[in-house]
């Protein structure tokens, strides 16, 4: 079967849904942690199962390298490999081909991208056609087109090529896609164009002409402001269909979450809440806080007083941070799933908001918290 999308509730331009795959249903808007190299960072297969988690990430830039197509695929593709049930998300590799590449190691053409590896300096060819068969083979629900993500800020120039070079790329890659003959798996666009209205406009309706099964809002939360941001979705969102789900990519805080489901966002992912773990910054309804802070020693309550995690309910800010200063590898792994546990309530108190008509109460107790 093909993903299909069905609104269920609707509060403004803010809306819940079903998200329907071959594999299940996934109740909208959804917060898809990040397992980067087939893991989130941490934790096991089981833990993301108690947790709840829907849909997962992994990346095919870091898979395709380590431990390898050929591998993944021998061992019957990424859900077995991994022992996921759930959902798998994919994302093309190109975000990380730019971010990571430096030195001239990352060459760009209009066929493609030639690269070298972070891991062992050995170079590689990605193209569209090659990113949908890695992800083809990896088994993944949702994978996503191979895209040229622009820094932000970049000069107009820059920008225009980027969106003619991933709309060229998005066309081919969906001629790939819809050859592999697999429908049971589905295939993301991707909208680019900077903060430029009109550059993410054009690239939202050139990418919708296309036709995929949903649409992504790519090479946003990469250092613009909030300001910025809220209004390239305020303009980008009403070009993409209402019957698709919609995604942000690469959000993560919780107040850009809030203001992004107003909008009309349905799908997020970010690493943000496991990196603040591992650091140990403290996602809690009354704002984020540094567990590391000296207040914190003696502290006999529990990381937040209003969460129902299993740390919340069994540890000390006490003893966690006690673990955290002396590098005990028990306490990113206690805080990973604290801040993950947040994070995931938090989206699923915006859906029951959605459906009572009150987003607008959580938007501002979020706002006070996190503003």
């Amino acid at each position: 079967m093909t993903l299909s999308f069905a609104v269920t509730a609707r509060d403004g331009a803010a809306r819940t849904g079903v998200m329907r795959t071959a594999r299940g249903d996934v109740q909208t808007p959804c917060f898809m942690p990040v397992g980067t190299r087939g893991a989130v960072r941490h934790l096991s297969s089981a833990d993301l199962e108690d947790l709840g988690a829907q849909v997962v990430l992994a990346n095919t830039y870091h898979l395709m390298l380590k431990p390898g197509v050929d591998v993944i695929a021998h061992q019957g593709g990424l859900h077995r490999f991994q022992d996921w049930s759930g959902h798998l998300l994919t994302d093309s590799g190109g975000f990380q081909i730019f971010s990571l590449e430096s030195g001239g190691n990352v060459k760009v053409d209009d066929d493609g991208v030639t690269f070298r590896s972070t891991y062992d300096g050995s170079s590689h060819r990605l193209t569209p056609e090659s990113a949908v068969t890695i992800q083809t083979a990896f088994g993944s629900d949702i994978q996503m087109v191979l895209d040229v993500c622009a820094p932000l800020p970049s000069p107009e120039a820059v920008l225009r090529q980027a969106l003619e070079r991933t709309t060229h790329w998005a066309a081919r890659a969906r001629s790939a896609f819809v050859a592999q003959g697999r429908p049971e798996l589905s295939q993301f666009g991707i909208v680019q164009g900077g903060t430029d209205i009109d550059l993410r406009v054009e690239s939202a309706e050139r990418t919708v002409a296309i036709g995929f099964d949903g649409y992504a809002v790519g090479g946003l939360s990469v250092g613009e402001s909030r300001t910025e941001m809220l209004r390239t979705l305020t303009a980008v969102l009403p070009a993409l269909p209402e019957d698709q789900p919609r995604y942000l990519m690469g959000l993560g805080d919780p107040l850009g979450i809030v203001e992004a489901v107003a909008l009309g966002v349905d799908l997020f992912d970010c690493v943000l809440p496991t990196r603040f773990a591992r650091h140990g910054t403290i996602l809690s309804g009354a704002g984020r806080y540094n567990l590391k802070r000296a207040e914190n020693a003696s502290a006999d309550a529990p990381l937040d007083a209003t969460c129902g995690c299993p740390v919340c309910a069994r540890w000390s800010r006490s003893y966690l941070r006690h673990l955290l200063v002396v590098d005990e590898p028990t306490a990113p792994r206690l805080l990973t799933i604290h801040n993950l546990w947040w994070t995931m309530q938090l989206v699923q108190e915006l859906r029951a908001a959605i459906a009572t008509g009150t987003l607008g109460a959580v938007r501002s107790r979020i706002e006070a918290a996190y503003g």
